[in-house]
C-alpha cells in the first residue's frame, strides 16, 4: 500500500497533482540556487513585489503600537472594524462612481479570502463559475472549495474579453463571471466599452435563465498601471456586481494578507447577500482580517508604491525580448509578460530556460499553453542578468 497516497484524501491527492506551475517554478528556482549559488539564477515566478510599501506605512505602524487604546488587536465583527469599512467605503465610493455604503464593504483576508468568501456565498454544489483564459490557475480552487465548476473561455487574440463567448458558455446553472483586470497574467486592462457589452450579456441572460448571474471582478492590481490607462469602474458598469481588491501589490504587503470586497448596492436583497458574505468570513475559518493591517490601510486609502522600478523592467524586457523575435504584448498594467513561447511546448521551453539560470512560469499554468509569464517585480540585476539568456533562447 502507498502509505504517502493514502495519508491524504482523494480530493487533495488530485488537487496537489494539479499544484500550481508558479509555485512549482518558484521551488525550482529555489532548487538551482542552492545547487548554482547565490547570483546565478534569475527569477521571474513569482507575482512577489520587491519594492518597499510606501514610507508612511511605516509611520502608521509605530503610530499604532503606540496607541494606548484598549482592544487594538482584539476580535471585531467578522465584516471588520466599522470605522475600516467606512473609510474604504468613502474611497471606492470615487473610484466606483458609485455611492458604495460601508455596509457593503468586508475587509478580508487578502483578495484570495475575499473569492473564497463570496463563492461560499452564492454557489450551490454544481454551480458554474466562468472565467476568460488565461487565468490564475487558483480560480479553478476556489471553485472546487465550494462545490462550483470553472468554465473557462476565449478571449480575443490580443487577450481582450470575449463578451460573445462569455454569452454562449453561459447555462442554467451560471452563477458568476469572474473577471481579472489589470489582468494576470497578460496585464490586459478592460475597456468601459467591453464591460458594457458584457453587462448587456449578463443583464440580458439573467433575465433569460430566471436567475441572477453575478459579475465578480478580481482588482489587486488597479493601481499598477502604465502609460495613462485607467481601469473603468465595473459597479457603474453592471449593478450586480461585486468588487475584490488587496494591498498586496499597491502597497506591497503580499504577506499581510489584507483586503476587502464589496458589493453594489443595486444587487437585490444586498442587506442579505452582506449578511451571508460576513457569515462566510467566519465560518471558512477567517473570522476576520487581521486587526493590526485593518487599522494601518484604513490611513492608505489611495496610496500606491512607486511605479518606476516596475515601468523601467517592463520597457526593458519589452525592447529586448521582441529584439530578439518574441511576440510579446504590451502589458497596460500589473507586473507581468506573456510572450509566446519559441516552440510550440512551453513547459519544455521554460524547463530549458531554467537550465541556463532563468526562470519563468509556463502558459500552461494559466490554461493558455503556447506562452510563458515573466513576472517583472524583481530587481534591475535580475532582469538584466536574464536578457542574454532569454534572447539566445529565441535564436536557438
Amino acid at each position: 500500500m502507498d502509505q504517502s497516497a493514502t495519508c491524504l484524501s482523494s480530493r487533495m491527492n488530485e488537487s496537489m497533482s494539479r499544484s500550481s506551475w508558479i509555485r512549482r517554478m518558484s521551488e525550482e528556482a529555489a532548487r538551482l540556487r542552492a545547487v548554482r549559488g547565490p547570483g546565478t539564477v534569475f527569477d521571474f515566478s513569482l507575482g512577489n513585489p520587491i519594492t518597499e510599501p510606501p514610507e508612511e506605512f511605516r509611520d502608521i505602524l509605530e503610530d499604532l503600537l503606540r496607541d494606548p487604546s484598549h482592544r487594538l488587536h482584539g476580535y471585531m465583527p467578522n465584516a471588520g472594524f466599522p470605522d475600516v469599512r467606512a473609510a474604504v467605503a468613502e474611497y471606492l465610493s470615487g473610484e466606483q462612481r458609485v455611492e458604495v455604503p460601508a455596509a457593503n464593504v468586508i475587509m478580508t483576508c487578502g483578495a484570495a479570502g475575499a473569492l473564497n468568501v463570496i463563492l461560499r456565498t452564492v454557489l450551490d454544489p454544481g454551480d458554474e463559475v466562468i472565467v476568460s483564459r488565461p487565468y490564475f490557475v487558483e480560480y479553478g480552487f476556489y471553485c472546487e472549495n465550494h462545490g462550483g465548476v470553472l468554465r473557462p473561455v476565449a478571449t480575443t487574440p490580443e487577450f481582450d474579453l470575449a463578451p460573445e463567448a462569455i454569452e454562449a458558455a453561459i447555462g442554467p446553472r451560471t452563477r458568476v463571471v469572474l473577471v481579472n483586470s489589470p489582468n494576470n497574467p497578460t496585464g490586459r486592462v478592460y475597456s468601459a466599452q467591453t464591460l458594457a457589452r458584457l453587462a448587456e450579456v449578463l443583464e440580458r441572460k439573467s433575465r433569460e435563465t430566471g436567475r441572477l448571474i453575478y459579475l465578480v471582478s478580481d482588482e489587486p492590481y488597479r493601481k499598477i498601471v502604465y502609460d495613462g490607462v485607467t481601469v473603468p469602474p465595473v459597479l457603474v458598469a453592471y449593478p450586480h456586481s461585486i468588487v475584490v481588491s488587496s494591498y498586496s501589490k499597491e502597497l506591497s504587503l503580499a504577506g499581510e494578507r489584507i483586503g476587502y470586497l464589496a458589493a453594489s448596492p443595486a444587487i437585490p436583497d444586498v442587506e442579505r447577500l452582506m449578511e451571508g458574505l460576513a457569515m462566510a468570513n467566519r465560518i471558512l475559518g477567517f473570522v476576520n482580517a487581521p486587526a493590526l493591517m485593518q487599522r494601518t490601510v484604513s490611513r492608505l486609502q489611495g496610496a500606491c508604491v512607486d511605479l518606476g522600478l516596475y515601468r523601467r523592467n517592463r520597457d526593458v524586457l519589452l525592447a529586448a525580448l521582441r529584439g530578439a523575435g518574441y511576440t510579446v504584448p504590451e502589458p497596460q498594467g500589473a507586473f507581468y509578460l506573456f510572450p509566446r513561447s519559441p516552440i510550440e511546448d512551453d513547459v519544455a521551453f521554460a524547463m530549458g530556460l531554467a537550465e541556463h539560470g532563468v526562470v519563468v512560469v509556463p502558459g500552461t499554468g494559466f490554461d493558455c499553453p503556447g506562452h510563458f509569464r515573466l513576472s517583472y517585480c524583481v530587481s534591475p540585476e535580475t532582469v538584466d542578468g536574464a536578457l542574454p539568456a532569454l534572447c539566445a533562447a529565441a535564436r536557438s
